[in-house]
This record gives C-alpha cells, structure tokens and sequence, in this order.
C-alpha cells in the first residue's frame, strides 16, 4: 500500500508542473514536452487531482494552464493511454467505457473547478488538447500556435471529450461544422478571428498575458467572480431570456448576502482599492 501511494504522490511531478506565481494565481504545466504533452492516463489522474485540490483552496483564485515545450497538448498519446483507475483488465468493453470517461470528465472539471482557467495555448492543441482550450474559461495563443479537431484521426467520431457541445457555443454552429467535418488544421490568426481564443501574442509573452489577466480577475471579489463563472456557463444551457434572468436574481441576492458588498462600496467611496478576503 505504500508503494502505491508513493507513486500516485509522483505523478503530478513527473508529467504535471506546478506553480504559484502569486499567491492568488496557480499554474499548472503539462510536462510531457517530448511527446507535446500528448495525454495518457498518468498525465489525465494528474489534472484531475490537482484541479480537485485547487477546487478546495480558497486563497487561489484563478488557474493557468500551459504545456512544457513547443506544445500545449498533441491530443491522446497515440503509442497508449494506460488503464484508467479503475480499468482492471477484467472487462473489456468496461475498461474502455473506464478509460473514456477518465478522458471526457476531465473536461467537466475544468467547468466544475470554482476558479477561472485561463489556457494559455503555446503550441499545438488538437483533439484532446483543443478539448482542454475549448473547456477553460478563456483563452490567449501564442503566434505559433496551431488548433485541430483530430478525433477523426484514429477512425472514429470528431464529436469527442465535449467538443461537439463547446465549439458550436464559442464560434457558432457554422463554423463549428466545418472545422469538425473537414478536421483541417487553422492557426492563431484564425483561432483569434473567429472568436476562439482572446488574443494572439508573441510566444515570449504568453504566459504574461495570461497572468494580466488572471491579475485583472483575481482584483475581484473572490465568491463574485466563481458566481460569474458559474453563471455563464449554466446561461449556455439555459432555454430562455426569462429563466436566465431568474437565475441571476439568485445569485445576485446570495452575493449581496456576502462581506464582499459593504467593502466594495466603501473603497469606492473612500478612493482605495478594495481588499478581498478569500
């Protein structure tokens, strides 16, 4: 059991970096650069642990993500992914079921963590590695950087790890088709055109912009913008005006409930910045 242990400890060092840049602002790193961060099961466990401890702190308010190297993320390690937790050898068909849900709720977490996730695409982002840009919540690219629905690479469906839910909602339903039909390669110009991605930078910069604006966000008030977050997205799936305005009256009386409110106003008032608790 403690052999075990000690290797799930190792995973987020070996194929996952992490850092702290501010005390406010984490970033994670895929570290897999000779492969361009192609996911396998070790990498996949490792996002979802530290997403799952990030979720919990409170003093950390926004998440950058970034891939070690020339690459954000190549998509699925095609020389194999490994079993999934879970994935015991016993059923195969199980096993597979096991292992592509490892894949795709590593999307919805990224949805579920309370943070912001700014990505910050310094490289190649295709199938799975495009899911990762697509399922955070904004998005910078470095001049160099190239996108690619390439699910259809291996044979099977381009409608994968969320992207047939998210592209249609980020550069409309047009688009959308035509890149997953034709699964063609586009670059940042492109990406930063049809609204994909913020802004493209100069690949020596790109990590300072992500961390502006992660600066920008983590100005405000902490519980306002995880409401924020959370309200945008629930607004995707909400079917009309009406029942989104409903659900933002909600919100707004919960935050107004918060000690945030009265110290807004008073720096406001008083000409100083305001100052958060976590």
């Amino acid at each position: 059991m403690r052999a075990a242990r000690r290797v799930v400890l190792s995973r987020p060092i070996a194929c996952l970096l992490t850092d702290s840049p501010t005390a406010s602002v984490r970033l994670l790193t895929l570290n897999r650069p000779e492969q361009l961060n192609a996911m396998n099961a070790e990498l996949c466990q490792a996002l979802h642990d530290e997403l799952g401890r990030i979720a919990a702190e409170r003093a950390c308010r926004v998440v950058i993500l970034t891939g070690a190297g020339r690459g954000f993320c190549a998509g699925l390690d095609l020389r194999g992914y490994g079993p999934a937790p879970g994935a015991d050898g016993t059923d195969p068909a199980r096993d597979r079921l096991t292992n592509q849900e490892h894949m795709s709720r590593l999307i919805l977490r990224l949805r579920a963590t309370p943070q912001p996730v700014i990505a910050a695409v310094n490289g190649p982002a295709a199938g799975f590695g495009l899911a990762l840009a697509l399922g955070s919540d904004l998005r910078f690219a470095a001049a160099g950087a190239v996108f690619r629905v390439a699910f259809a690479n291996v044979g099977v469906s381009n409608c994968d790890m969320a992207t047939s839910w998210l592209l249609p909602r980020l550069v409309g339903a047009a688009r959308a088709h035509e890149l997953m039909l034709t699964a063609r390669r586009f670059d940042a110009a492109e990406a930063e055109r049809i609204g994909l991605v913020a802004e493209v930078v100069p690949p020596e910069r790109l990590l300072d912009r992500a961390r502006q604006a992660a600066a920008q966000i983590a100005q405000w008030a902490p519980w306002g913008v995880r409401l924020t977050k959370q309200g945008m997205w629930a607004a995707l799936e909400i079917a009309s005006e009406q029942a989104a305005v409903e659900y933002e009256d909600r919100q707004q009386i919960m935050a107004t409930h918060g000690a945030a409110p009265p110290e807004a106003v008073s720096a406001y008032l008083e000409k100083r910045p305001a100052e958060f608790a976590d």
